[in-house]
Formats: structure tokens, sequence, C-alpha cells
């Protein structure tokens, strides 16, 4: 039997969806051993193998077929723009993709002048700004707390993920639109689910099943 093979984004997703994925009977002990320095985590019961990876790496694992199956933020999917299929949303980790600054700038908005942009996901940003706003923009791409730019001037606005809000509230800005919710996605490969269809569509039946459960 040929492996599937399923990537997970390292961190709190990771352990959510292994979580989820046991209450399917699907299990892999080798990764609940915090002292191992293993990549790969075989099933050989099951015929699968599982890791961990950067988020932003895990739709290009499944587009590459390097993975059969992964599990993403939609925030990931939607900046890396791979071609890989999205087939169920689990519902984790939910919060919003928003455009944030001081109330001040929810004039510039409105009134669609030239601002500058910080954010991380430089391409949802453009997205939302120049396809669904038709607002041109200067877009500054950031990889730490984004909430400095506007705060010390170098941007109006930021796009960033908003749990709570409460981060903003703290430095004095707040949500002036919201772009989109977000949350943890099962993408597949393209070939892989022409291949594997019967038993990559039983996996995600048990895990929605799980989720309903």
């Amino acid at each position: 039997m040929k492996y599937l093979t399923i990537a997970l984004a390292k961190g709190r997703l990771a352990k959510q969806t292994l979580a989820l994925l046991e209450q399917t009977g699907i299990t892999c002990e080798e990764m609940k051993d915090k002292d191992t320095r293993k990549l790969i985590f075989v099933n050989e019961e099951l015929g699968l193998k599982f890791f961990l990876s950067k988020t932003s790496d895990v739709p290009t694992y499944v587009e590459y077929g390097a993975a059969d199956i992964g599990v993403v933020g939609s925030d990931t999917i939607l900046e890396e723009g791979r071609k890989i299929l999205e087939v169920l949303d689990l519902g984790l980790g939910k919060c919003r993709m928003c455009v944030a600054g001081p109330a001040s700038a929810r004039e510039l908005l409105k009134k669609n002048e030239i601002i500058r942009v910080a954010s991380k996901y430089p391409k949802i940003a453009k997205d939302y700004f120049y396809n669904k706003k038709h607002q041109t923009v200067e877009i500054v791409k950031l990889n730490g707390s984004v909430e400095l730019a506007p705060i010390v001037g170098l941007s109006e606005v930021i796009v960033d993920i908003v749990e709570t809000g409460s981060t903003l509230k703290e430095n004095g800005l707040e949500v002036l639109e919201e772009i989109c919710p977000l949350s943890a996605r099962v993408v597949v490969n393209e070939a892989s689910m022409k291949m594997q269809r019967e038993r990559i569509t039983k996996i995600v039946k048990d895990l929605k099943q799980a989720l309903n459960g």
C-alpha cells in the first residue's frame, strides 16, 4: 500500500489536528514524543506518514505532491496562492483578516487616497485594495509586529490577523475594515485526489463527522 503523506503546520494547529485525527482512529504515537528529533513520523498499520513544517511551506509541499494532504490556516492558503484543492473547513483557530489603524485613518480609506499599508500578507493586502476596493496603495512587507508601523509613521494602516483585537486596542488602533474570516482548512494535492480519491475522501468524511460529533 502506498503511503499517504500528511503535512501539518507546526505548533498549536498541529496538536489540535492530531487530536481531531485521533477521534477518527488515526493515531501517530511517535509524534507525541517531545524530545524526538525525527522529521517524518509513520503509522505503518494505516499506511500514513506525517511531517511538521513551517506554516507557510505547507501549501508548497501539497502543491508539489511531497504531501498528499495538508492542514493549514486559510490566511496562508490565500497568501501563498498555490494550486491545491481546499476540501474542508476545520473551524479551528478562527479569526479575521482586517485592515486596522488609528481611528483617523478611516477617512483615508473612504476617500480612496493613496496610502501606505504595512503587512505580513502583501498578496492578501494587494488583492483587497486593488481588486475589491480599487484603491491605489503602497504595500510595505514586514515580518515582525505590524502594529508598530502606524504608530511610528511607517504606514497609515496595516493588514493583519485579528483574534480578539486587544493588541490593537492597547496600541490605540482599531479594526477599520474586515477583509475575510479565517480558520484552518484541509488541502489536498490535485493528482493525489485523482489517484487516492477513496482513501482521501474517507479521511475527510471522518474528520467532518468528528467535527459534527
